[in-house]
């Protein structure tokens, strides 16, 4: 008996297994609750983008040279079909934008974007995954279009007669091959990224000018082109809309759906957005519908002023206004791919940064990359380690042939992003709680959807028999129809999704669907990829992260009923002290809005002589210092 009581002692007292402490950590989750998520007071970011800011953003990030590219070449297969081929894909992403949107809405206004919603909805390790696979996109593809940038701009210096085969290929097109071709010098592309990035540093202010001025100059560019291809435009080129059948209009949606990719920067910008709970879903969605109108408009021109067949395999919107004669609206082309490419470019430089400032704070990164500067409010030393290896990358390799592993990252959190949606939504038929065995049903739910999504996919790729499309398409019906009738949702406040978890399951179908088409070395990017993410989790991740560390500014979320008419602001105060701990202040008609008046008499009441305080106004979600 003595001997069974030391050997229980001895149980309790040893530490738990390396198995067990990383399976403990990473099935943590990133506290959503009415205590908030906080960050450093002295690394806060500065709120200075409005409305029409996030709007560009969006549509910076989006439209980039392909514009002027991607219409002609799809169009070459799909013919003037490929107009629907945009529609279908432009309204694949508006159902994502959605996700996104509610997301955007009821998060706490900090950076993250999809890393963020997946450690509150799911877990550390898998927030830290969808993180891995975002960012080596966003690495090869700010390289990639750093190179295709330094090309555009050494083409128009070549305009000059001063240049004209005076600048060797080295300098912009790329030099002389090495290894294969996987080596090749480039010295512009890391210049130019070099100049983004001190923008950048400089300021959200100074960044947000340059992508506005550059953004509106790229749509004015492709407004100019659509009215003056418009005139150019023979109805008889329309016909027959389809020449190879609605199956190549398909396969031109998957192709095109990559470029709507980037309404989704606008919502790693939360913390720097002045009205985050308004604003953010009005710019995803916004951009991205602004996107779609031109995109629509340039399919029509191109199809319409040249027959499809005739198209050109590189410049084919340039070369269709050329044979009209109009030569200047060809070169106006080149200067709107300099605009697109720039903002593209620095949209996604602006990205990658806050993502690792998210990371840095809570702790799953080195704590350097959580730095911000006392004076500029940017994350310098993300932002400076994100051009480093762009402009590495961008100088050294040749990263186009590493173009068809994209897409991978912006796949997976799109689809990871849907399934969060449904995620925070559950809950018990009982109570308003979420209980662990209807949670794990829904997850179970969401994972058959998206492997029946690949499923059919991978039958629609290899041209197999369309039973077996079918076979998945019930499935996943099946799965949508537990998650509809067997779950209860919760209402959310501010911008709500509709038709949660219809439309999130659909999302999550054509995202797998689409995954299945990327080429079979981006499958093996995404497999090996996850392997070392895992490995560096679970020889880092694991023992700096700490996704509730208590700091000092705390950004609350909106309360569950925002409807309210009649709600008090409560005020809490960091530490106990004689002043009293809530002040409750009439609210106005709309229980968002909170008047800088009555701000001003909170701070003289209280006469605090601390030097910071913590204001948590339930749905404001931005700090106070007192």
């Amino acid at each position: 008996m003595g001997g069974g009581h030391r050997r229980t002692a001895e149980n309790q007292t040893t530490p738990p297994s390396c198995w067990s402490h990383f399976w403990s950590s990473a099935l943590r989750t990133k506290p959503l609750s009415d205590s908030g998520i906080r960050t450093n007071s002295g690394d806060g970011l500065v709120r200075s983008l409005g409305m029409f800011d996030l709007i560009l953003l969006g549509v910076g990030a989006s439209i980039g040279a392909g514009i002027f590219v991607v219409t002609g070449t799809v169009a070459r297969d799909a013919g003037p079909g490929v107009t629907v081929s945009f529609i279908l894909a432009g309204a694949s992403c508006v159902l994502n934008a959605l996700c996104y949107a509610e997301l955007a809405s009821r998060f706490p206004a900090v950076v993250g974007g999809a890393y963020l919603y997946t450690y509150t909805a799911f877990n550390e390790l898998t927030a830290f995954l969808v993180f891995s696979q975002l960012m080596l996109d966003y690495h090869i593809g700010a390289a990639s279009i750093a190179r295709s940038l330094a090309s555009y701009v050494v083409t128009i210096l070549e305009l000059f007669p001063i240049f004209k085969e005076n600048i060797p290929d080295w300098f912009g097109h790329g030099g002389q091959q090495f290894l294969g071709g996987a080596l090749s010098l480039n010295l512009l592309a890391p210049i130019l990224l070099a100049f983004l990035t001190i923008v950048l540093c400089r300021g959200v202010g100074e960044s947000s000018a340059v992508n506005s001025f550059m953004t509106a100059t790229k749509i004015v560019i492709v407004l100019i082109v659509i009215f003056a291809g418009a005139f150019e435009v023979d109805v008889s080129n329309w016909t027959p809309f389809a020449p190879n059948g609605f199956k190549e209009v398909l396969t031109g949606a998957t192709v095109v759906f990559f470029a709507y990719v980037g309404f989704d920067a606008v919502a790693n910008s939360a913390e720097e957005s002045k009205r985050p709970q308004r604003d953010l879903p009005i710019g995803i969605i916004g951009s991205l519908l602004i996107c779609v109108i031109l995109y629509i408009g340039v399919c029509l021109v191109i199809t319409g002023m040249v027959p499809y067949k005739f198209l050109g395999e590189d410049a084919p919107l340039a070369d269709a206004f050329t044979s009209k004669g109009l030569k200047f609206v060809a070169i106006l082309i080149s200067v709107g791919a300099v605009a697109g490419l720039t903002t593209t470019l620095l949209v996604g430089l602006y990205v990658q940064s806050r993502l690792y400032l998210g990371l840095g704070r809570d702790g799953l990164l080195p704590s350097v990359f959580a730095r911000v500067h006392a004076r500029r409010r940017t994350p310098i030393h993300s932002q400076v380690w994100v051009g480093i290896v762009a402009g590495i990358l961008a100088g050294l390799f040749n990263v186009h042939i590493l173009s068809h592993i994209l897409s991978v990252g912006s796949l997976t959190g799109y689809s990871v992003v849907a399934a969060s949606v449904v995620a925070l939504r559950l809950k018990d038929k009982a109570s308003s709680q979420v209980s662990s065995s209807s949670w794990r049903e829904g997850v179970i739910c969401l994972f058959i959807v998206a492997c029946s999504g690949f499923g059919a996919g991978v039958v629609y790729r290899f041209n197999a028999s369309y039973i077996f499309i079918i076979i998945a398409v019930i499935v996943a019906t099946l799965a949508l129809c537990a998650l509809c009738f067997r779950q209860v949702y919760a209402d959310m406040p501010g911008f709500s999704c509709p038709g949660v978890p219809i439309v999130p399951t659909v999302c999550i179908f054509f995202n797998m669907f689409l995954f299945a088409q990327l080429h079979h070395e981006a499958w093996g990017r995404f497999v090996i990829l996850s392997i070392i993410t895992i490995g560096i989790y679970a020889f880092y991740g694991q023992y700096h992260a700490d996704p509730s560390a208590e700091e000092t500014i705390i950004y609350h979320r909106a309360p569950e009923d925002s409807r309210m008419k009649a709600a008090a602001v409560t005020v809490e105060l960091p530490s106990p002290t004689d002043i009293p701990s809530t002040t409750e202040v009439p609210s106005t008609e709309s229980p968002t809005v909170t008047s800088a008046v009555q701000y001003s008499r909170m701070r003289e009441s209280w006469h605090l002589s601390m030097s910071v305080a913590t204001c948590s106004l339930p749905l404001l979600n931005q700090p106070l210092e007192v």
